[in-house]
């Protein structure tokens, strides 16, 4: 059993050293091939953003202590290539030089920066870098990558990397140690990331954690604190989800704001922002699922002024004939389900009391 486990370690890090030398290939293709150079770096992304089939599990889970354990998994149960690789080159900074240098040569092409976050992650926060300026450029392409990966999981409504983002969160962010590592811009705008994609990432209940840590801004007499930062950069997000299910997700989440202190000027933002979603028609053109979530948001956030927001939204609905027959059918369609429910409650708490009744 001790001759097993002693062995699961090489073995390991045997086959960890393989994948970066063949991703250091890739990346020395990528740098000799011009016409070929995002063809091969966007194959090389999809490679590490792969999740890792079982043979390979058997080889890189083991006993030993250096080793990840089923424990280190993201936050959804996945455990992606790049999760194992961006340990590995903590423990083995000396296997990941070479593709950081390739990188950097590579800083200008599409899915450089994606490669670089899903990699090196973890390494920027555990190393000590002396040159500003290269702390700030390698700050700024994590930035610049998380941003795009991101972006990724949003458009496809998945959450392949959110074992990323839970990292930059939990161990970065809400650790200041590590947080402090980086340039204040790069924490400036690290903060401002999360702030729009905390809501996709179930991570709400570490708001009032999260909002502690907001670095120093330099307008912050105009933009308000850090509550109003958050809330700034979510309607700005609101704005720009084009994906029905994960707007609705927002929605759903963004009830979490309710009691925050917020500034006037803040305030009718995210009210402005969320009544964009309640009305048919351009430019948001939000279906009738959306438009429904947006005025339950609405009327939780802003219980003050419900009815005459919904008296006005009804006159302007009553200005487009082209939206009654619709209306008039949801409407229907709305009373029978009322009215079947209804009496789906009444037969059951009859029934009830007849077995009642027969037991006693």
């Amino acid at each position: 059993m001790q001759q097993q486990e002693a062995s699961s370690r090489p073995q390991s890090s045997a086959y960890l050293n393989k994948l970066s030398l063949e991703i250091e290939k890739k990346l020395q293709r990528a740098l000799a091939s011009p016409s070929q150079r995002r063809n091969l770096l966007q194959e090389l992304f999809a490679d590490i953003a792969l999740e890792v089939d079982d043979r390979a599990k058997d080889i890189i889970l083991s006993r030993d202590e250096d080793a990840i354990t089923p424990a280190e998994y993201g936050a959804n149960g996945r455990l992606c290539f790049y999760d194992v690789l961006a340990d590995y080159y903590i423990r083995s900074p000396d296997s990941g030089k070479p593709i950081l240098d390739l990188i950097v040569q590579l800083w200008s092409q599409s899915f450089a920066s994606h490669i670089f976050s899903l990699l090196f992650h973890k390494w920027l926060f555990e190393v000590q870098l002396d040159n500003a300026e290269v702390q700030l450029r390698y700050s700024s392409a994590l930035v610049q990558g998380a941003t795009n990966v991101f972006w990724m999981d949003i458009q496809s409504n998945t959450r392949c990397f959110q074992s990323l983002f839970q990292y930059l969160l939990d161990e970065v962010t809400l650790e200041s140690t590590r947080l402090k590592k980086i340039p204040i811009q790069a924490q400036r705008d690290l903060y401002l990331l999360l702030s729009r994609f905390i809501f996709f990432y179930n991570s709400v209940e570490k708001i009032e954690s999260f909002l502690k840590q907001c670095p120093v801004f330099p307008n912050s007499f105009l933009i308000g604190g850090p509550a109003d930062i958050l809330v700034i950069e979510l309607a700005d997000q609101l704005q720009k989800l084009k994906v029905e299910p994960v707007l609705l997700h927002y929605l759903s989440q963004v009830k979490i704001l309710r009691g925050m202190e917020l500034r006037m000027a803040t305030s009718t933002r995210l009210k402005t922002c969320l009544y964009s979603f309640t009305s048919p028609g351009g430019p948001m053109y939000p279906t009738r699922a959306v438009r429904h979530a947006a005025w339950d948001a609405l009327d939780f956030l802003f219980p003050v002024g419900r009815y005459p927001r919904h008296l006005i939204s009804l006159f302007f609905r009553l200005l487009y004939p082209w939206y009654w027959p619709s209306s008039c059918w949801n409407f229907i369609v709305s009373c029978m389900k009322a009215v079947f429910y209804s009496l789906l409650r009444v037969i059951h708490s009859r029934w009830g009391k007849l077995r009642e009744a027969k037991t006693a």
